[in-house]
């Protein structure tokens, strides 16, 4: 069976470093991966190690108003009652759109899925709702999804489609707050594994938060990890930098390595 991730969390948490570091950690290993970017505001492109000048360029699925029109029979913003194709094709998408990051790593950029958000964009709407169940349905090895921040991707019925859910967090109180909100979304839909992911945290508070995290964990049948407070990401991200070049000898990127070691052991060793 494929692994299918969804990362999601609170905005600037982190939760973008950590879809590309899960993408390259999955590829490195012999992986199939597919990355897709379905925030409103994508940048996965970036943390992957594209050139800025270049994924700045990248127009997401759902802003493609011209390859919307083909596939659906509408264009983006046309009046409401209008006919279009609720079952677009599909299954050409990631050739025709997949940037390959390396060889066993794409890239697709989706775009918010959100109509609440997009106002009258049904046409885009259902060709990217297609194109994420055909995804979902392949036989690809791993395809790994950042979506949008908060608690859309829950509403929209797009996460009831994972095995696997990552939630990454800040180490306060607040988002931690959405954090546990978002699993127990998570765990209504039938997401069967759901781990936490706690981001960014002060050496010198580890076992204080440690020993929180874990008492909620507990209650909630989730794995916990925490992830060191890293000067080289903060650098990293200020220069526009993917994650393919952070040191590999940073806290981060050891603590994210050893997470997603653990986290996906019963995958890894089939």
């Amino acid at each position: 069976m494929p692994l299918k991730v969804l990362v999601a969390g609170k905005g600037g948490t982190g939760k973008t470093t950590t879809s590309a570091l899960l993408s390259f950690f999955l590829s490195l290993r012999g992986l199939k991966v597919l990355a897709l970017d379905t925030d409103s505001v994508p940048n996965l492109a970036q943390a992957l190690g594209v050139p800025r000048d270049k994924a700045l360029k990248i127009i997401p699925l759902t802003k493609n108003n011209e390859f919307i029109a083909k596939r659906t029979g509408a264009k983006p913003g046309e009046a409401w009652g209008i006919f279009f194709r609720l079952n677009p094709q599909v299954d050409d998408i990631i050739e025709k759109f997949g940037l390959r990051v390396r060889d066993n790593l794409r890239l697709v950029v989706v775009g918010s899925i959100d109509a609440a958000k997009e106002g009258c964009l049904c046409p885009a709407i259902a060709l990217a709702r297609a194109f994420l169940k055909h995804v979902m349905m392949d036989e690809r090895e791993a395809v790994v999804v950042d979506s949008e921040a908060g608690a859309e991707v829950f509403g929209r019925g797009l996460a009831e489609n994972f095995d696997h859910m990552i939630c990454v967090s800040e180490p306060t109180v607040k988002s931690l707050d959405i954090s546990f909100r978002l699993i127990e979304m998570g765990k209504n839909l039938g997401i069967e594994r759901i781990d936490l992911l706690v981001n960014k945290v002060p050496p010198d508070k580890l076992g204080m938060i440690r020993r929180k995290v874990l008492d909620e964990c507990g209650k909630r049948d989730v794995g916990a990890f925490f992830i060191p407070y890293d000067d080289s990401f903060f650098l990293s991200e200020m220069e526009g930098r993917g994650v393919d070049i952070y040191p590999e000898n940073s806290p981060g990127v050891i603590a994210m390595n050893e997470a997603f070691s653990e986290i996906f052991s019963y995958f890894l060793r089939r």
